[in-house]
């Protein structure tokens, strides 16, 4: 008698018959390595693309001694192209991958402004505007008590315009939205502000940009102001102490003073003087804080830092730098104040004025460009006190300063020093200034080896005749920087 079925490959005769699916498996893997050369068994070649972390692969040696082996092992052999096109590789990489890739820091989206937004669209931002005064520079609630932590949005720098200021915001720094509507005071945030830090927040995270546009805010807003540079305690009159970090109200043992005397120095800025004036202040024995105020009179434009960290100093002035005004025009801030245009030829701003003696000629002209009709208009040039004026108990600048009075160089004071006197000599020089009409005076003046090097500024006016008390009525003004060199 014959069996049904061959015996199992290697029996002796005594074994278990081979079974019609262990003979399919055996022809299967028979066929399978009858195909692997010495060609399949080469390296693979290295990633040309962008690797993917895969789970790691094992190989297992399989015994062919059962079934469930060679199942197992069939599977292996004849399944694995299909987990690798679940894995294809993406594009190619722009730089090396590395085993362990540090992450990248993600920061914040920033809502950033237009080219040039104006101050009704700034406005819009998504951050709630907070109520109150534009002229309080008095924080309300500090970020600094909440845990929200402190970004620094990676933005570029962005050209902006509030109020026909034209200024660039500086990269990493973001404009907070306006507090009210028709507000005067623009905030820009420094970076590293906290990012729920508002425009209440700008003292000490940011900076303050005001804008006075009408006589009314003039005369309503309590700071900045012409005056406030001036003041010898600065923010020390302030229930506030604007710390990076840990801003407060001032508690019991908290009292603000000044550590320094107030320094006060003369630039140029969008062909304008600008005056600065810093103070240091500190809060109490462990805490102090530097307050910064720039003031470009004239125009009625100041920007204001307090408590901003020393290394947003380069963005700070940088906002100062890239203003632009000839967009904006200047309030009236008294009847008639401006009722007569001085211009200054011969003389620009920023131009070099030596200290050896060498005689610097300029004009001075005055236009009435109102309709009020002046029997009498009093032309007064000085220089004002800067950084080079020299030490004394009268601070004056050193020099000379001549008016051409028909044929006649007529010697004046070159600073006005510490009284009204020189109030008194534009008298006999005076002329009527009917609507439309104008006025020419020429001047020349020379500065002495003892006067320092700086930015200072030389003022001419056109005032109503001088009495000899009380303050002079300026119906014109006109302000040149000039850059002092020694």
């Amino acid at each position: 008698m014959t069996d049904k079925l061959p015996r199992q490959i290697g029996g002796d005769g005594g074994g278990p018959d081979e079974t019609p699916m262990e003979r399919l498996l055996r022809e299967a893997m028979n066929a399978r390595a009858t195909q692997i050369t010495a060609h399949s068994l080469r390296p693979s070649a290295p990633p040309s693309s962008r690797v993917r972390r895969l789970r790691p692969a094992y190989i297992a040696a399989v015994p062919l001694f059962g079934l469930a082996a060679a199942v197992a092992f069939g599977v292996l052999a004849f399944n694995g192209g299909p987990v690798a096109k679940q894995e294809d590789p993406g594009p190619a990489a722009t730089a090396p991958v590395t085993a362990s890739p540090s992450p990248s820091p993600t920061a914040e989206p920033t809502t950033t402004p237009s080219a040039t937004p104006s101050a009704t669209a700034s406005a819009t931002a998504t951050t709630t505007e907070e109520p109150g005064g534009a002229a309080d520079p008095t924080p309300a609630g500090s970020p600094s008590t909440t845990t929200s932590a402190t970004t620094q949005p990676n933005t570029p720098a962005t050209p902006y315009t509030f109020r026909g200021v034209k200024f660039t915001v500086p990269a990493g720094w973001r404009v907070a939205p306006l507090r009210t509507a028709g507000t005067s005071t623009l905030c820009v945030l420094a970076p590293g502000a906290p990012q729920a830090a508002t425009a209440t927040d700008c003292s000490p995270y940011g900076a303050e940009l005001s804008v006075y546009s009408t006589a009314e805010e003039v005369d309503h807003a309590t700071w900045p102001t012409v005056e406030s540079g001036d003041l010898t305690d600065g923010w020390t009159t302030q229930p506030y102490c604007p710390v990076w970090g840990n801003p407060h109200p001032i508690g019991g043992s908290d009292q603000l003073k000044n550590t320094t005397a107030p320094l006060r120095t003369r630039d140029i800025v969008a062909g304008r003087p600008v005056f600065k004036t810093q103070w240091q202040v500190s809060c109490n024995a462990k805490e102090s804080f530097t307050a910064q105020l720039w003031s470009l009179k004239s125009d009625q434009v100041f920007l204001a830092a307090v408590g901003l960290k020393p290394e947003h100093q380069s963005g700070l002035v940088s906002i100062l730098n890239t203003m632009d005004l000839s967009g904006r025009t200047a309030p009236q801030l008294k009847a008639n104040q401006n009722d007569v245009a001085v211009s200054v030829d011969g003389l620009t701003s920023g131009q070099q004025v030596t200290t050896n003696g060498t005689t610097v000629s300029f004009s001075v002209t005055y236009k009435n460009t109102g309709q009020t009709s002046y029997a009498s208009v009093q032309p007064l040039v000085y220089t004002e006190q800067y950084a080079g004026t020299p030490a004394g108990a009268v601070q004056i600048n050193e020099g000379k300063l001549e008016r051409l009075d028909g044929d006649v160089w007529k010697p004046l004071p070159l600073s006005p020093g510490g009284g009204m006197d020189y109030a008194m000599l534009g008298k006999d020089a005076s002329f009527p200034l009917a609507p439309g009409q104008s006025r020419t005076v020429k001047y020349r003046m020379s500065l002495a080896a003892t006067d320092g090097a700086g930015v200072m500024p030389v003022t001419a006016r056109a005032t109503l005749p001088y009495d000899g008390t009380g303050q002079l009525t300026v119906i014109g003004e006109r302000s040149v920087p000039v850059r002092v060199v020694k």
